[in-house]
């Protein structure tokens, strides 16, 4: 399948704009020309034209958003220069497996300066002596080559990466759940005291109850001790009234 057709059918009825990764892998360029790739693609980040018989850059479209190009398997000899140019902000670039022999042709790459990654295995110019050497010399901005540093320490990959920012978002997710939600404990505390006021509120009106209770009975007694005291004057005056008769 040709570049052009596979284009259109990569963006499943979207707009050129919305897209910002796009993968070419194994299509036909022909002439050996990038076809159908623009500058509407303006948010691409991601582009992998591997495999696709491509010699020249030259008709590659400004990606001013493009961090990562692959490029690997191709027939490329030369022409790195237009990268800075199109694609000033590349993170990462893939050559390997290409017609690259020299570090002529690499110094090119001085110019991207976000650049960190670049891989140039299986290109004959790992055939250099002292090549990886040369390389960090050159281009002192990466920090790795064909996939580790200086030190000989690989290079993380990306989807790793993306697994531990899951699995760290994972465990605050946890903790989150774990712990009581915001507001619990306050909300709990003023239960309490509405409870403990209820029973405080309750046990007064029980109180009050036994109070006002007592207080009748108190009253009632004395009631009856004057009904008492009453029955018994009158007892005694009628007794008087009827001793002075007799």
């Amino acid at each position: 399948m040709e570049m052009k057709k596979r284009i259109n059918l990569e963006l499943r009825n979207r707009a050129p704009e919305e897209v910002t990764e796009l993968v070419l892998d194994n299509c036909l360029c022909v002439n050996g020309e990038i076809e159908g790739l623009n500058d509407t693609f303006k948010k691409l980040e991601f582009l992998s034209m591997a495999n696709v018989e491509l010699s020249s850059l030259a008709q590659l479209p400004s990606l001013t958003k493009l961090r990562k190009l692959e490029l690997s398997d191709n027939i490329i000899s030369g022409g790195l220069e237009v990268l800075a140019e199109k694609c000033p902000n590349l993170t990462y670039l893939n050559l390997s497996g290409n017609k690259i022999k020299d570090l002529s042709t690499v110094e090119a790459l001085q110019n991207l300066k976000n650049l960190k990654s670049l891989d140039l295995f299986n290109c004959e110019i790992t055939n250099l002596e002292d090549y990886r050497e040369s390389i960090f010399e050159l281009l002192q901005q990466i920090t790795y080559l064909d996939g580790f540093d200086q030190e000989d320490n690989e290079a993380p990959d990306s989807e790793e990466e993306d697994d531990e920012d899951g699995d760290e978002d994972d465990e605050e997710e946890e903790e989150d759940e774990a712990g009581p939600p915001e507001g619990y404990e306050e909300e709990e505390e003023e239960e309490e005291e509405e409870e403990d006021e209820d029973e405080a509120g309750s046990e007064l009106g029980e109180g009050e109850e036994e109070v006002g209770l007592s207080y009748l009975m108190k009253e009632e007694i004395q009631l009856s001790r004057w009904r008492l005291r009453i029955q018994r004057l009158h007892t005694s005056v009628l007794s008087t009234a009827w001793a002075r008769l007799l």
